[in-house]
């Protein structure tokens, strides 16, 4: 029986990964730990599982794992404490909110011979799976169409209370940027792990046109990466859904070869449901419940988990690059 906890409620797919550990009869979920005590309480109570009053404390309960679930600015702390305890940690992305954190990181894992993963679901998306299987048939690759859009952070703070704090997103400080480095990361990661292949050069350009009178942070951008083998490809990486949207967002991508064009929409398998608002109900494949087997093989077998610290830290140098070079108006070599 592994023995797993959590580490912060502070992100909204916190909830999602512990329903997952929940439905797998080889878990234990011992419990969580949350610095804003008000929205640890509300979880544990809604998911009948242990508060622990610190982070020290759960990690001193005799756990293989955590999964760490904080403010982005927060995961160096959190996986440091883990590292020392001997604790393995699966983080949430972006791995750090620079270079020099996730390096960090990943520097102090290896020294304590612990796992880290980077939370990079989409790997483990049956879509994207197939679609990686039939880029040989592709011929030579032009280049990629991607997007991984979402919502301002307010509509997801809308729908908690007050208390829960997952107004983080649009926090500078908190989150490390906006919408750039909230969904860059996902799609660089796949284009490294689809095509065997390193970025050498980043363009992006950002602004503040969708929510300018709500956040300061950069809520529309597109990047584009250049590739070592010299494939290209764009991400449109904007917080540009409404309110009313069925759900947060997706993750969708068009590979373009000489041979043909090959098509993935990781978040195709749903029913429209229509009731007060409408809403997207997945049924099938779930690539979080993916990601955390594999996280979880990966400490029982010891092993280097399917994704690793080392992939959070290259999706890091990408969106650190992207935010020079918004700033810059020039491309940035990596």
């Amino acid at each position: 029986m592994m023995r797993i906890g959590l580490l912060s409620f502070a992100h909204i797919h916190a909830e999602g990964y512990v329903r997952a550990l929940q439905a797998m009869p080889d878990v234990e979920l011992v419990g969580a730990a949350d610095d804003n005590m008000a929205r640890g309480q509300h979880f544990a109570n809604e998911f009948d599982i242990r508060l622990f009053d610190s982070y020290a404390a759960l990690l001193a309960a005799g756990i293989d794992g955590v999964i760490v679930c904080s403010e982005n600015s927060r995961h160096r702390e959190l996986v440091e404490l883990a590292a020392a305890r001997g604790v393995a940690v699966l983080c949430e992305k972006p791995l750090a909110t620079t270079v020099a954190d996730a390096q960090r990181m990943v520097d102090v894992c290896a020294r304590a011979n612990v796992p880290l993963m980077t939370a990079f679901p989409m790997r483990f998306s049956p879509p994207v799976i197939e679609i990686k299987k039939l880029i040989p048939s592709l011929g030579a690759i032009y280049g990629i169409n991607s997007t991984n859009q979402g919502s301002l952070p307010e509509f997801h703070q809308s729908e908690n209370l007050a208390f829960l704090g997952r107004g983080w997103f649009a926090d500078p400080q908190l989150a490390g940027g906006g919408a750039l480095i909230d969904h860059t990361v996902h799609l660089a990661d796949l284009f490294r792990w689809l095509f065997d292949a390193e970025v050498a050069e980043v363009y992006a350009q950002t602004n503040t046109i969708i929510g300018r009178d709500k956040t300061s942070v950069d809520t529309g951008g597109l990047v584009m990466l250049t590739f070592r083998n010299g494939m290209f490809a764009s991400i449109d990486c904007s917080w540009s859904k409404p309110a009313a949207y069925p759900t947060w967002g997706g993750l969708a991508l068009d590979i373009i070869g000489t041979n043909g064009v090959a098509t993935a929409d990781a978040f195709k398998q749903r029913i429209a449901v229509y009731a007060h608002k409408p809403r997207w109900a997945f049924w099938g494949s779930d690539a979080n419940a993916g990601m955390i087997r594999d996280f979880l093989d990966a400490v029982r077998d010891q092993r280097a988990p399917t994704v690793t610290g080392v992939d959070g830290l290259r999706a890091t140098e990408i969106v650190a690059a992207a935010y020079q070079s918004a700033k810059t108006g020039e491309p940035v070599k990596i």
